[in-house]
């Protein structure tokens, strides 16, 4: 009686001809026909399964894209060090003058000189960074400064006489502006990307919102709790340590301006940004947005003191910025279309639209709680105008001219939000805080007519 095939496959494993396979090809079924092979492991199996799971892993997002160009992480940290202290140098200066010579008037006007000495001073600063190269001028700039920083220190602590106070915080006016250096390195390495430098710009907006609204906690908690000269020790450490830090990074550093035969540099190809076409509209919606962030900054300071909770306005202002940090990093991870230009009075009305929300809410209903949800929303729409302006100023300024055209930016906004400050505590005095918020709401509506206007 003849005998059925077998099922169970020879141990082709030990077999030296045999094929690297799990079933074995030779094994038959009960009908005598050969079995196909249930699994063939080979070396181009392994192949095909690992490019199959590369393929279907999900793509790396426009951040984790960004940071994977060499030496963009290194400067970005060092970066973020560095610009840090910039939202803590004006809160520690006011606590410290104002805990030791007991005025705050004093105080304010100590801080407002700095401010005009940066704004006066600042655009020199960075012509000479794009002329001589970051390295080479931001770390005696920034030496400069925290020597400035110091004085000031010394000067209050030792109850030097109130001009030594003044001449002190404008020797800090030096200061580099670490995050226009910090754009300008994008914009080298990015250069013919538009959809990266969009991200690297978002980011770089959503950095400024972070250091402002963390400096301002820091100083404030380091001033309270050690001493009232400890915020501005430990901001002139950081800005001292992050600026060294970043102008070693050289490999990402962008070139200074070509020099002709005789070895002087070039400079009848590079042109002032005011001069540049469409820059003085620019610069005048950075005035008008400047005059935004100071009004409601000091109106919101008003507000909180009128409800009898002077503590909470720190918190409520945090959230607008933490809103516009949230926004700006959202904003980056879009893809846009169509050109910046038409893009930018449409982020201007929102903002103008969006601030609206603190003067219903301030005026209707008088509670800080929602006063703090509409500044929250409101928020959300100032880092897309921010980083929609920022990229129109870098693409008006003249080639070798980029630190200069954004500290242009940087000091109109520090211009507007002096005027800001003013008109909106005067507007507190001899009207209301609620009705104040009416301040911020007219120079959004400023700006837009500004962008209007010089649209194409």
């Amino acid at each position: 009686m003849p005998q059925p095939p077998s099922t169970k496959a020879p141990n082709t494993l030990n077999t030296p001809n045999a094929p690297n396979s799990l079933n074995a090809s030779n094994t038959h079924n009960t009908h005598g026909a050969p079995n196909a092979p249930l699994l063939t492991v080979t070396a181009d199996t392994l192949v095909a399964v690992d490019f199959g799971a590369r393929t279907r892993s999900r793509p790396p997002g426009p951040y984790r894209r960004l940071f994977a160009h060499p030496g963009t992480r290194a400067f970005t940290l060092a970066n973020l060090v560095a610009r840090l202290p910039m939202g803590m140098f004006s809160v520690s200066a006011v606590v410290m003058i104002a805990g030791t010579r007991g005025s705050y008037a004093l105080a304010g006007a100590v801080t407002a000189t700095g401010l005009a000495a940066t704004a006066l001073v600042a655009p020199w600063t960075a012509r000479l960074v794009d002329r001589y190269g970051q390295a080479r001028v931001a770390v005696p700039a920034t030496l400069a400064a925290a020597l400035g920083s110091l004085a000031l220190l010394l000067c209050v602590r030792y109850d030097a006489p109130a001009w030594t106070l003044f001449a002190a915080y404008a020797a800090t006016a030096t200061t580099p502006n670490t995050g226009g250096m910090s754009r300008a390195r994008w914009a080298h390495l990015l250069k013919g990307d538009a959809e990266s430098l969009h991200t690297a710009n978002s980011f770089e907006q959503a950095a400024d919102e972070l250091c402002f609204m963390l400096g301002p906690a820091l100083a404030a908690f380091l001033c309270g709790t050690l001493f009232p000269e400890a915020g501005t020790l430990v901001g002139v450490v950081l800005l001292v340590a992050g600026v060294l830090a970043f102008a070693a990074q050289r490999s990402t550093e962008p070139p200074t301006p070509p020099r002709d035969p005789t070895g002087v540099r070039d400079r009848t190809a590079v042109k002032s940004p005011l001069r540049a076409p469409g820059m003085p509209p620019l610069l005048a919606v950075c005035l008008a947005m400047g005059a935004v962030f100071g009004a409601t900054e000091v109106v919101t300071l008003a507000f909180a003191d009128a409800q009898g909770h002077r503590t909470a306005a720190g918190a409520v202002l945090a959230l607008q910025a933490a809103g516009s940090c949230a926004a700006g990093l959202l904003y980056g991870r879009l893809r846009l279309f169509g050109p910046a230009e038409r893009r930018y009075p449409w982020c201007i009305a929102a903002m103008t639209a969006l601030l609206t929300l603190p003067l219903l809410a301030a005026s209707l209903t008088g509670s800080l709680a929602l006063l703090a949800v509409a500044l929250l929303v409101a928020g959300m729409a100032t880092a897309p105008t921010m980083i929609t302006n920022m990229a129109l100023v870098q693409r008006r300024t003249p080639d070798g001219r980029l630190n200069e055209g954004m500290t242009l930016a940087v000091t109109a906004l520090l211009g507007g939000i002096a005027c800001g400050s003013a008109a909106g505590g005067w507007v507190v005095e001899h009207l209301s805080p609620a009705a104040a918020y009416g301040t911020p709401l007219t120079a959004a509506a400023a700006a837009l007519l500004i962008a209007l206007a010089a649209t194409p």
